[in-house]
């Protein structure tokens, strides 16, 4: 049975699970984990009784399993996924969703290099902030994108870690390590809070696009065995400090491990970024002792409300977690949904909240809940 605090189920949507899910203006756009599912679109305008209005698929070989959008455009991302199809291309698909029931394509932007394509990305409705696979590039590297005409997306900048750029001659010190992924970018200000996998995160300068410059960066691991996924940062000041939110994702340990968790970072001096807290949902590591992965931490909401944030935990569904004291952060409500039909527990993907305060959580297996939210 699903378990609930503070919580009520609206609704449940049942469709291929997915990796990510967004919501615009009462829309609903889900993108999916698994080849041919690729892009599925509601209306919630009754999150009592969801609409389907269209959908979009991709070849066999490749996945399309993020989705951002602004200003009616939707960005998709085109990403290798396993085997076929190599012509189709790792990238982005632009498309026109001004209107939701007819999404128009606009453009394809290829990424080239690797086979690997984009993975996630940040979208403001004029810059994409990418993470894709380069020609000459060991992994993914940061990337902008200028989407003023989206028939024509033009680069405007890129950064990467120095030995990445093997193709014109850096020397590569990862032979004995995972090799450098740009998870993804995001932006606030001039700033990108890029998260990098078993390389920590970093915050770059982008006050001139045309070269972003590091201003700092920490990696946890090989100490903590889990990559880093997503660092956000919180807007205003919390507690008199500027903060970021930084989850690490409870798969591709290092070793076998207790589960993943988030960290808070005191980034007043963002020279210098400092811990000074974590959150672990109670129970998941009851005794520090290895659990199978994707027990612990995905990632948190990239849209909330103040200091209160949905995470999605994995096995242990949504969280919504108030960090208004950033040395002690403190879990509001929980929905803990069933495991989908044949699986054995669910693996809640994403997360994200309208602005009616619904919360929508994405099963990377099968299935979106629609959740409201009472916390006391």
């Amino acid at each position: 049975m699903a378990k609930a605090w503070n919580t009520r189920l609206v609704s449940h949507i049942d469709c291929p699970g997915g990796g990510q899910v967004w919501v615009e203006r009462n829309i609903l756009y889900v993108s999916h984990m698994r080849p041919p599912a690729g892009t599925s679109i509601y209306d919630v305008s009754d999150p009592r009784h969801p609409r389907l209005l269209a959908t979009l698929e991709v070849p066999m070989g490749w996945h399309s399993h993020k989705v951002r959008v602004q200003d009616g455009v939707m960005l998709v991302n085109y990403e290798k996924f396993r085997e076929g199809a190599p012509e189709f291309g790792g990238g982005l698909g632009i498309f026109d969703v001004t209107r939701p029931s007819e999404p128009r394509p606009i453009s394809r932007w290829y990424s080239g290099g690797e086979a690997g394509g984009v993975h996630r990305y940040d979208f403001d409705g004029r810059y994409a902030y990418i993470s894709p696979t380069a020609e000459g590039f060991v992994g993914n590297i940061v990337k902008i994108l200028d989407l003023a005409n989206p028939e024509r997306p033009e680069e405007v900048g890129r950064w990467w870690i120095p030995g990445q750029n093997v193709g014109a001659g850096e020397e590569y010190p990862w032979d004995d390590y995972v090799r450098p992924r740009c998870h993804h970018p995001l932006r606030m200000g001039d700033r990108l809070y890029v998260s990098y996998w078993h390389h920590g995160f970093f915050i770059l300068d982008i006050s001139d696009m045309s070269s972003p410059k590091l201003v700092s960066g920490i990696n946890s691991s090989p100490a903590h065995p889990h990559p880093t996924h997503t660092a956000l940062p919180i807007p205003g000041l919390v507690k008199g400090r500027r903060v970021m939110v930084v989850a690490d994702e409870d798969v591709a340990k290092l070793r076998p491990s207790p589960p993943s968790f988030a960290w808070i970072y005191d980034i007043t001096d963002e020279r210098q970024p400092m811990p000074i807290s974590t959150f672990q949902v109670e129970g998941v590591d009851p005794d520090g002792a290895p659990r199978e992965p994707m027990s612990g931490c995905h990632q948190p909401s990239e849209r909330f409300v103040g200091t209160t944030l949905p995470f999605a935990w994995f096995a242990k569904g949504m969280r919504l977690v108030d960090i208004a004291d950033p040395f002690a952060p403190k879990e509001m409500a929980y929905y803990e949904p069933d495991a989908p039909a044949g699986c054995e527990r669910a693996s809640s993907n994403d997360v994200t909240i309208d602005d009616r305060g619904l919360v929508y959580l994405l099963d990377r297996q099968q299935g979106i809940d629609i959740i409201e939210c009472f916390p006391g």
